[in-house]
């Protein structure tokens, strides 16, 4: 019985509707396993009266890419065949499936089961269809175990990327009522109280309870599982060991001949569909859930599991099956060495040519499981596939070890050549997890072994990766020298790859110099000669130096427009390292700009992918500090002290610097300026030495206001004439005391804080105000209390009252009060809001006390009631 689903039927029905008048409407249905997603979506479905597409995510431990996608081609007209999936490129097949959808005069439903199991390929595609629905007259649905959903699962990203959209939805299914359980238990003796409290109304539990049969409750689900499955004949229950092994979904005909012919395998199908442990489908098979699935997998032994995976194999190859994770699958489960290494390396580089770079990831390591024995240069280069595509999924660490054991495999071989580009490709890697003098020996000593090498493409790469490591140790005009013979080289040798590596190089360090125009130039011939020629990850690292660059050179309105395309690019793509990289200075772009909440909130999404890159996370770390320090939030130090640990090994500028300016105004900002000051000139020198105008502007402005605030004298490297020279404009005009010029320069420059703190040096009422109105507006409480200190010594009138923010709010809550309310009137506890909004549970404790207040409510569920009648939730 399909009990208290009605809303949700209805709900599901009027969706529908809107997309047969209105345009394509995708919805994300969530809830817990068990709670019966794939039977709410099979009544609707049989109901609806409309062509129906279904494709489930594998919950194998390397997924199909496209799975659902292969499904749908199996079971019907899809404008694809299962060939053109897997042959095809991945544009290719996205776009055909959507030109398909388009054509379709009437309304349809396409299903995606199970996405909480989705290779990237396929989250790349619902995100593709997810942007393009509009036009169509297509209910998307797709269903996920909303428990198995952390914070940093790919599908949160997708579903927050897709958040936006006016076409898209979410609906989170219930758990059944107490009254539901009761009347499920009418005609049994098992007590429905005791069941609900054992089940807490979870659907799948409580009717595998009931048809088990048993009087009393089991203590673990499986055992109602099997119990089902006991009361079946020998032939079914052999057939359900077969299916299980297959996976949730299954073909009877595969499972028949894995079964053999001593069963009555049409009556054993039969029975299992009758007793409701097996559903069916158009051509498929389907275990009523995978819960179920689960249970009868880990109840067979382990010598009748590897028999059965051997079985499945055979009959998978006997029929021609093109399927390689599948093959991959079966053949690790049957510990056949030598299936796993023909079919696992396929499915690797068959997974990267999909763009699902974490499935190729997980086929490299399957295939390295089995891989002792294997000739030197075999191992070497599976292990170079494992490290390359760990890199492009933002898992330096997993790389950094595969890329040292083919290197030493290398050298056994006496391979130079190979060993060149691994060394590089080691050296490039370091660098990400910041370890910069490793970096630097690394790629030394692939110089100096290019002397062994004759002419070639290596040479090329080589040169290119030590100019890459200079510009990012801010040796600009040695990294532009370096980049220029590289690209000769890569012309020479027709290496592609290395010269729009190298020309990203150059261009980089050409903004650096200030050579904006030049630098411009290059960056933008690299990424549309990349686009050109399909080398997605050089373009992404094209939109990344140039918003970072822009960024570091304080451009943040261009900077920031490269960054969400890139953004958006990388996504596509699978390319994690890029995506976060770019998140990272997104998030430092957005706090110069003033977004704060937004920065804030882009930087946690970084910092909550456990995967970051240290040289990532540490500008994630900034970001969201100085937006805590600028706030006077008490949890800023925290995050600066990791950005600290992480940036100090380094040695570069471009870490150093910035982490040194960060701390020194957080210093500054919670009254302590010999603090700030001491952390301003630990990096002073070393800005000077690279001549970086915006550094040493920066750490100079925060030696002489320390200096000023402890009642020493100004700081001379803040008034030296030599040092002024290589200030950047806007620090210049402040040390030399012209405030006015500094606040239009910084206005200019799009950085309405730094704007209001230079106006804060002024004396006169007029600039004073204009400063104070920008502080409470940003809601930087430290200078807000500072420049209203100083207004009132002067005598100027200091106006009184709640910020415009929080006057027009009717309950008179502030911006972050009025987000908590929101995520409070969700159902979330203190502290999955504090890990939302990043912030500390002690800190969102405070919020949600001042929120009841300001409500008048004595519990947060009267809080949420208030909310809605007030319109705070719209």
């Amino acid at each position: 019985m399909l009990l208290e689903r009605e809303n949700f039927l209805a709900d599901l029905s009027g969706l529908l509707l809107q997309a047969q008048s209105q345009g394509g409407r995708l919805l994300f249905l969530g809830g817990e396993a068990g709670v019966g997603k794939s039977e709410l979506l099979r009544t609707f479905v049989r109901s609806a009266g409309v062509r129906v597409l279904v494709g489930a995510c594998d919950s194998l431990s390397t997924p199909r890419p496209l799975g659902p996608l292969l499904d749908m081609a199996v079971n019907g007209d899809i404008g694809l065949t299962r060939h053109d999936i897997i042959e095809h490129s991945r544009d290719e097949v996205f776009g055909a499936f959507l030109e398909h959808l388009n054509a379709s005069t009437d309304a349809s439903i396409v299903v995606f089961e199970d996405v909480h199991w989705a290779d990237e390929a396929t989250l790349d595609l619902l995100r593709f269809l997810g942007r393009r629905l509009e036009p169509t007259k297509v209910l998307m649905i797709t269903s996920y175990r909303d428990d198995e959903v952390g914070p940093t699962h790919p599908l949160r990203m997708l579903i927050g990327d897709l958040a936006t959209s006016p076409n898209s939805g979410r609906m989170k299914l219930s758990r059944l009522s107490l009254g539901a359980v009761k009347e499920l238990t009418a005609d049994s003796d098992i007590d429905p109280e005791m069941l609900f409290r054992r089940t807490s109304g979870n659907p799948f539990y409580v009717t595998e309870i009931l048809a088990s049969g048993e009087s009393g409750v089991p203590t673990r689900i499986s055992d109602a599982v099997l119990a089902r499955a006991a009361r079946l004949s020998p032939d079914s229950r052999a057939i359900l060991n077969v299916c299980s092994v297959f996976g949730v979904r299954f073909e009877a005909s595969l499972v028949a001949a894995v079964a053999g012919e001593g069963l009555d395998t049409d009556a054993a199908f039969e029975e299992c569909i009758t007793a409701g442990v097996l559903i069916t489908g158009e051509r498929t098979l389907a275990f009523r859930h995978e819960l179920a699935r689960d249970a009868l997998l880990g109840a067979i032994g382990f010598a009748r599991k590897r028999t059965l995976h051997q079985r499945a194999l055979e009959v998978l190859v006997a029929s021609g099956s093109s399927d390689l994770s599948k093959l991959a699958h079966h053949a690790e489960g049957a510990l056949d060495r030598a299936a796993v290494l023909e079919f696992a390396p396929a499915a690797g580089h068959a997974a990267a040519r999909s763009r699902a770079h974490r499935e190729a990831a997980a086929q490299f390591a399957r295939a390295l499981r089995f891989a002792d024995g294997l000739p030197g240069a075999e191992h070497a280069e599976l292990l170079e596939a494992y490290a390359i595509e760990h890199g492009l999924t933002d898992q330096p660490e997993k790389a950094d070890e595969a890329y040292r054991q083919a290197i030493r495999l290398r050298e056994q071989l006496g391979d130079s050549r190979k060993l060149v580009v691994l060394l590089a490709e080691l050296s490039q890697n370091l660098h990400r997890q910041g370890h910069s003098r490793e970096a630097d020996d690394t790629a030394d000593r692939a110089l100096r072994l290019l002397e062994e090498v004759p002419p070639g493409p290596e040479h090329a790469f080589a040169r290119t990766t030590r100019s890459y490591l200079r510009m990012f140790e801010h040796e600009s005009a040695s990294a532009v020298v370096d980049g220029q013979r590289a690209i000769a080289l890569a012309r020479e040798f027709s290496d592609v790859s290395s010269l729009l590596h190298a020309y990203n190089v150059v261009g980089s360090s050409q903004l650096q110099l200030g050579e904006t125009g030049a630098g411009r130039r290059n960056l933008l011939y690299s990424l549309r000669l990349g686009k050109r020629l399909g080398c997605e990850n050089h373009v992404a690292l094209a939109y990344s130096n140039l918003g970072s660059g822009l960024g570091e050179m304080y451009r943040f309105d261009e900077a920031e427009g490269f960054l969400r395309d890139g953004i958006a690019y990388a996504l596509l793509l699978d390319l994690d390292f890029q995506r976060n990289y770019m998140d990272s200075w997104l998030a430092m772009t957005q706090m110069f700009r003033g977004d704060w909440n937004g920065a804030a909130e882009t930087a946690a999404g970084v910092l909550r992918r456990s995967g970051a890159a240290a040289i990532t996370r540490i500008m994630a770390l900034l970001a969201l500090g100085r937006v805590r320090a600028r706030r006077g939030d008490p949890d800023a130090w925290t995050v600066l002290d990791e950005a600290r640990d992480l940036a100090s090994p380094t040695g570069t500028l471009q870490r150093i610097g910035p982490m040194h300016a960060a701390r020194a105004e957080a210093a500054y900002l919670a009254g302590d300026p010999k603090r700030a000051s001491l952390e301003a000139v630990s990096a002073y020198e070393l800005a000077i030495e690279r001549r970086h105008r915006w550094h040493v502007g920066e750490l100079s402005y925060w030696q002489r206001v320390a200096a000023h605030a402890v009642g020493a004298a100004e700081s001379r490297s803040g008034e030296s004439p030599d040092h002024l020279g290589l200030m950047a404009e806007p620090y210049a005009l402040e040390a030399t005391g012209n405030w006015a010029a500094a606040a239009a320069a910084w206005e200019e420059f799009g950085c309405p804080y730094e704007a209001a703190r230079a106006l804060s040096a002024a004396e006169d009422e007029e600039p004073l105000e204009r400063a104070r109105a920008t502080f409470e507006r940003l809601g930087a409480a430290p200078a807000l209390a500072s420049v209203e200190a100083k207004m009132r010594a002067l005598g100027h009138r200091v106006p009184r009252g709640p910020s415009p923010t929080t006057a027009a709010n009717p309950a008179n809550l502030t911006r972050r009060e009025a987000q908590i309310l929101k995520l409070l009137a969700e159902g979330k506890t203190n502290q999955e809001i504090a890990g939302d909004l990043f912030r500390s549970v002690r800190t969102v404790d405070h919020h949600v006390s001042a929120i009841l207040a300001k409500l008048e409510a004595s519990n947060r569920v009267e809080a949420a009631r208030r909310a809605v009648e007030l319109g705070l939730l719209e």
